[in-house]
């Protein structure tokens, strides 16, 4: 079981990774944009020290998404971020090194060299967050960090931001993928390539004490690529199209008008995965991750969907922040593509209903394809007694059959 879950963990943070890079784009645009106006020029991916140069000027290449409004997390008092190192305008872009360690793990392997295991990033919480106090008898967590491949200052950096920036009273132990002793009270799923932030944990564990079957995330700030600093993301939510293709969200303003402002649970229809919080004992009574899909895609949605309809809960929490590195990288691996489909798939015929029609309707062409023996992920579905998807429209996500109509 443990190996099932391992392998799983290992290739939902491919998943995790690439749905960040939604974010990253839109954050990275704004935020540039905000600064000179320019106009950004469309990239060609096959044209490395181009596109690396202007990720640096202009941001990442576009990818339509919803408007959210970008703002500091605190318009009053922005202070300026504490720089390690400043990446010259004269940096090689063209070099072996920097285009060989892009390609291989990308992102700019010679800053991070540079940077090392350890560094300081900006409190990126809104100022009512510091307001906040949260009990000392807490439940606790194992940390499990899952890697592959990855550069080993970057993991260093995550492991070492963990370590310094949670306290011991609540911090059980860190789990690299091949150690899962997993005995804390709340597992805490993180990428090999982030950056926890100030008081991140205790928000995570505080929610999950008050109820068990909550499974929080927290905010997904952007570390960038190439130049490794580090952003505030605006506050959204995980959603998901007819396609099954995830999507980050606008948050209503109603679920920030209050007097606590931005620092309340949003509800949120699904999750990037690779990053959040659950209970231990709960995230094995409702049967973990799908172990019959393959390498990644889709089980992000699955276990959402899973929560949601099965008597859980699952909530972005403003004031637990999180760094992640949103790796660009351009291979042309068809075997992934391939995965994602038959994982789709799963879960259209377990979680769907009637309601997979929508699915068929956008991709016809998958009504024939195989999706392997689902009769346990049935079974479980029925074991837990969850609720239909048109529960699940009506209560969680009735923005998605507003959008039935439109392709």
């Amino acid at each position: 079981m443990r190996g099932i879950l391992i392998q799983t963990l290992l290739y939902g943070s491919l998943t995790f990774g690439i749905w960040t890079a939604l974010l990253y784009v839109f954050i990275n645009h704004n935020h540039v944009s905000n600064l000179d106006k320019r106009t950004q020029e469309p990239a060609s991916v096959w044209s490395l020290e181009q596109k690396f140069h202007r990720q640096v000027t202009h941001g990442s290449e576009e990818i339509p998404r919803p408007y959210v409004r970008f703002e500091s997390p605190d318009e009053e008092e922005t202070k300026p971020q504490k720089s390690f190192f400043k990446l010259s305008k004269d940096f090689n872009y063209s070099s072996s090194e920097f285009v060989d360690g892009f390609l291989k793990y990308g992102f700019n392997t010679i800053l991070s060299k540079s940077l090392g295991s350890e560094r300081e990033v900006p409190d990126t919480r809104n100022k009512k967050c510091f307001q906040k106090r949260y009990p000392a008898n807490l439940p606790t967590a194992s940390v499990v960090i899952c890697f592959h491949n990855e550069e080993f200052n970057t993991l260093f950096r995550t492991m070492f931001s963990v370590i310094n920036l949670t306290p011991r009273l609540f911090l059980e132990e860190i789990i690299l993928v091949d150690d899962m002793s997993d005995s804390g009270d709340v597992l805490v799923f993180l990428d090999s390539h982030c950056e926890v932030n100030k008081v991140w944990l205790e928000p995570l564990l505080h929610a999950i004490a008050k109820d068990p079957k909550m499974v929080v995330c927290p905010l997904i700030d952007v570390i960038d690529s190439v130049t490794l600093e580090y952003w505030p993301s605006p506050v959204v939510r995980g959603a998901f199209n007819w396609h099954l293709q995830f999507k980050w969200d606008n948050v209503f303003s109603y679920e920030m008008d209050g007097p606590e402002g931005p620092t309340l649970p949003i509800r949120s229809p699904a999750m990037a995965g690779g990053i959040f919080a659950i209970n231990r004992h709960y995230f094995h009574e409702i049967g973990q991750y799908d172990k019959g899909m393959n390498l990644w895609g889709a089980e992000n949605l699955e276990l959402s969907l899973r929560i949601w309809m099965c008597g859980g809960q699952l909530f972005v929490l403003p004031c637990s922040r999180v760094g992640h590195i949103s790796k660009q990288r351009f291979p042309n691996q068809p075997e992934f593509a391939k995965a994602m489909t038959y994982n789709s798939l799963r879960l259209a015929h377990v979680w769907l209903d009637e309601y997979k029609e929508q699915f068929f309707l956008r991709r016809p062409g998958l009504k024939s394809v195989a999706y392997g023996n689902i009769s346990e992920r049935v079974e479980l579905r029925k074991r837990l007694g969850c609720k239909s998807f048109q529960w699940y429209l009506d209560n969680v996500f009735p923005e998605l059959e507003a959008s039935e109509g439109s392709r």
